[in-house]
């Protein structure tokens, strides 16, 4: 192991280790009883490694998409643990993207009143973001991240080796969590990141400079407001308006794609406010523009939209809370009346109109 990061948490610290060999945790981890959930992709692509590791009793293989995200799967992975007779003082551990993540550490918070477990990302999305934080969040039904709670790992092992597995948009997704990490703390790195987009996305030895510095912003935020009550309410920044980009289109655009429209869509919605003049709104959007989806907006259903913006667990009665940007490093938390005026410029971001105009702006 090369090094790591320490996390401070109120459940237990752990640390992030920086790895380039996976067989010396991966054995400490099987003389320790642990059990381990696996992406199916990740175990076809790997298999004949890990087979010779991990004893077949002690694995599950899951299907890492939206319909397993649920409770349903989380419920299947229970009973397969108690049937292979996992006990409460033996350890999950998971390997594989969020949707992994996110239905091994729901699972071990909850069978036996909560087991440890550990967690190996794979992902680059997971490795500079949702590996640390200790939040878990399911689904239900098309209500995205509806159900969760917080139960950090006792370990995270990042291994770059992952990310020459991926495919580009699986990269782009990564470049959009961390740019949107980028934007909250204004950090320097988010020019740097998108001058050399082309560089990091066909060389993924790049990637680690933009991970541990993710991290690092995350960490620093996640320490004094582990349950999200205050500061860190500012990294749902993109993300409201994101999530139900995701969800109109079906998951056809990945998460972090989706948060960079979404942090497009926030910034305009700010525009309109008065709170960033259209210069540093047009700065701004040719920018995260190169990180956009390759998918024609204006086919999204523009009510089906707004419904799913009206589920969103965050809001308020009839206000939808969002988090709304100054510029760069300056982003508020705000409530906007979900009314015929807040509809009216969630229409105009998306109208083929307002698209001829911003290729014009550019």
């Amino acid at each position: 192991m090369s090094d790591f990061l320490h996390i401070k948490s109120l459940f237990r610290n752990y640390d992030v280790h920086f790895v380039d060999d996976l067989t010396r945790p991966l054995q400490g981890l099987i003389d320790h009883h642990a059990f381990f959930i696996i992406d199916s992709i990740i175990w076809e692509i790997y298999k004949e490694k890990l087979k010779g590791i991990i004893p077949g009793g002690r694995l599950l293989i899951v299907e890492a998409n939206e319909n397993n995200k649920s409770l349903d799967k989380c419920r299947e992975i229970i009973e397969t643990l108690v049937a292979r007779q996992v006990r409460r003082n033996e350890k999950l551990v998971a390997i594989g993207g969020g949707i992994i993540q996110d239905v091994t550490a729901f699972s071990a918070s909850i069978i036996y009143r909560g087991i440890e477990w550990s967690f190996f990302p794979t992902t680059l999305l997971a490795q500079a973001d949702s590996c640390i934080g200790s939040k878990t969040s399911i689904n239900l039904g098309d209500k995205k991240n509806l159900i969760g709670n917080f139960y950090p790992p006792s370990k995270v092992y990042i291994d770059t080796a992952f990310l020459y597995t991926l495919s580009v948009d699986e990269i782009k997704s990564g470049i959009g969590e961390i740019l949107h990490y980028y934007l909250y703390a204004g950090s320097p790195l988010f020019d740097e990141l998108l001058h050399n987009y082309d560089v990091v996305i066909s060389d993924r030895t790049h990637c680690m400079r933009h991970i541990r510095e993710s991290l690092k912003i995350k960490k620093s935020v996640i320490e004094i407001d582990e349950f999200d009550r205050d500061e860190r309410n500012k990294f749902n920044y993109g993300h409201t308006f994101g999530h139900a980009i995701e969800s109109v289109t079906d998951y056809a655009i990945k998460h972090g794609q989706a948060v960079t429209v979404g942090m497009d869509l926030s910034n305009y919605v700010s525009m309109k406010l008065g709170l960033i003049s259209p210069d540093v709104f047009q700065e701004l959007h040719k920018k995260l523009s190169l990180n956009f989806p390759e998918f024609d907006l204006n086919k999204i259903n523009l009510d089906q939209y707004l419904t799913f913006l009206l589920k969103d667990k965050k809001n308020i009665g009839n206000n939808m809370v969002c988090i709304l940007a100054k510029g760069s490093g300056m982003l508020i938390k705000q409530q906007l009346p979900l009314d015929n005026h807040f509809k009216e410029m969630i229409h105009a971001y998306f109208t083929r109109e307002l698209q001829k105009k911003r290729m014009v702006a550019e």
